[in-house]
């Protein structure tokens, strides 16, 4: 049986308060794993490339469905490894607000490392994968390109929009993680909202990031576009975790939480 809704926001409650103290006494340390998270993500991305890009070439319908079964990978290593990704943290920091288990600094202070250090570490993998010119050349190359240009074409709004719904699954894929007992029902809770995001054509930040700093070190695409990108899909994240996932399970079970926190050891 998955553990109750009420187990489920105590431990959201308690990861916030556990986030917000490392954030404030280590930041150093906080800093690193959001750099980790930002590696993980980007190598699901270039598994993408890699497994789907010979797909795409050949023009086949499944492409979609390739990398969505791929990518899960990437939230599968920062959740099951341990890393601090943005968009898991927007959700979290919002249950911490919410139980006034953390401050508004606290959730400031996190957002913020959480997003440069997710940064910093796509931007690293980005000049490493340039090192080993693995995505250079065709198909992954020609791939890379025609997603990056696919994305410059989007409005704000459609950007936006995209981004709260990817969150949306994101987030319950942590939530359900919280639910469920065992690796395997953990690694199963993560993948198949991944892979929805994904083959729906969602927008992540971290994933973009990621994707835009491949891009960028081969030429691809510009700072700029990567800033116009988070310009929208950052707070499309955020919306996406911290209010639709967050407040709505606060705001429906809010007696069930403080219960648990009452009963908890």
């Amino acid at each position: 049986m998955p553990h109750s809704p009420a187990l489920a926001l105590d431990d959201m409650l308690a990861q916030a308060a556990k986030k917000a103290e490392l954030a404030r006494r280590r930041p150093g340390r906080y800093l690193v794993s959001a750099v980790q998270a930002g590696v993980y993500i980007g190598l699901g991305e270039v598994l993408l490339l890699s497994v789907a890009a010979p797909f795409d070439l050949a023009h086949s319908p499944a492409v979609r469905l390739l990398e969505g079964a791929v990518f899960g990978v990437a939230l599968i290593l920062v959740v099951l490894a341990g890393a601090e990704l943005f968009t898991s943290a927007a959700m979290v920091m919002a249950f911490g607000r919410l139980g006034r288990r953390t401050g508004r600094r606290d959730l400031a202070r996190v957002w913020g490392l959480a997003l440069l250090g997710n940064l910093a570490g796509a931007v690293g993998l980005g000049l490493l994968m340039h090192a080993t010119g693995l995505l250079g050349t065709a198909p992954a190359g020609k791939m890379l390109g025609e997603l990056i240009a696919a994305k410059n074409a989007l409005t704000g709004g459609e950007l936006f929009t995209r981004a709260v719904l990817c969150n949306l699954l994101v987030c319950l894929a942590v939530w359900m993680v919280a639910r469920v007992r065992g690796d395997g029902a953990k690694m199963a809770a993560l993948w198949w909202p991944v892979f929805a995001f994904v083959a729906a054509g969602f927008e992540h930040c971290v994933a973009n990031m990621a994707l835009y700093a491949l891009a960028i070190t081969d030429g691809r695409a510009g700072v700029g576009d990567l800033a116009r990108n988070l310009l929208y899909v950052v707070p499309g994240n955020v919306v996406g975790g911290a209010v639709l996932v967050a407040g709505a399970y606060w705001f429906t079970r809010p007696t069930e939480a403080r219960a648990g926190e009452r009963t908890r050891p």
